[in-house]
């Protein structure tokens, strides 16, 4: 069934519908529903989104550079592939950088900045981590709160770079995180818990002890991730 991603769009000239197809094509990979390794075909894209193969091929080439498609002369665009040794990497230096934003943040941060940082706590708690009937999707409005809290706990960092770098490591974290969950490890985690320490450090402005709440919280869901290593493989196998 074909998607008129025109449809909404106000002037939608040239750079509106590639920034539409960018988007959309963003949101259904860290999502996994275009899977790690999975081929894109323009000409299908294009078919399927009612745009230009201009666009598209506009629209793949930005998320090249975000790191999450592939491009190869002789084979296209491609899903960039997932392992454990990318998430182990990924993971260390969204630790590095993400804790240096919050300890910059903690530091720089005024009342104000304090006060989004609960308010994103508490509208993350408001919602469900995982649909009742069915643990093994999130509750896709978890997962948008969940973004907006992570990114409320940095935002007084004072760097734009900084955050830019840590924008990037929480998309390459998030497709980890998703694929995750699709599958039963036999362990289970208490994420608001986890999420509630790096909140009651960060009110209470020991930047150690919100850095060390942040670290152990992605190595935990690295660890997770690992447990899930044969859907990873599965997944990777199967394009």
């Amino acid at each position: 069934m074909g998607l008129n991603i025109r449809e909404g769009l106000a002037g939608d000239g040239p750079r509106s519908l590639t920034s539409a197809v960018q988007e959309r094509l963003r949101a259904d990979i860290l999502s996994t529903r275009l899977l790690p390794g999975q081929k894109l075909h323009i000409a299908g894209l294009a078919k399927q989104f009612s745009v230009s193969l201009a666009a598209v091929r506009e629209a793949l080439s930005r998320l090249v550079a975000d790191g999450l498609v592939q491009a190869s002369d002789q084979r296209g665009f491609r899903v960039c592939p997932v392992s454990l040794a990318d998430l182990a990497d990924v993971t260390q230096t969204r630790i590095d950088i993400e804790g240096l934003a919050l300890r910059r943040s903690i530091e720089r941060g005024d009342q104000a900045w304090l006060s989004s940082v609960e308010a994103a706590w508490n509208a993350l708690k408001a919602v469900p981590h995982r649909y009742p009937d069915d643990p093994t999707v999130h509750y896709e409005e978890w997962v948008v709160r969940h973004r907006i809290f992570h990114r409320a706990l940095v935002n007084a960092c004072g760097s734009q770079w900084l955050l830019g770098f840590r924008d990037v490591l929480h998309e390459q974290s998030e497709r980890y995180r998703r694929l995750s969950i699709r599958r039963e490890v036999g362990k289970s985690r208490d994420v608001e818990a986890e999420h509630a320490a790096i909140v009651d450090a960060v009110l209470a402005r020991d930047a150690d002890a919100a850095v060390r709440a942040l670290s152990e919280h992605f190595s935990t869901t690295m660890e997770f991730v690992e447990l899930a290593a044969p859907r990873i493989a599965e997944v990777n196998g199967a394009t």
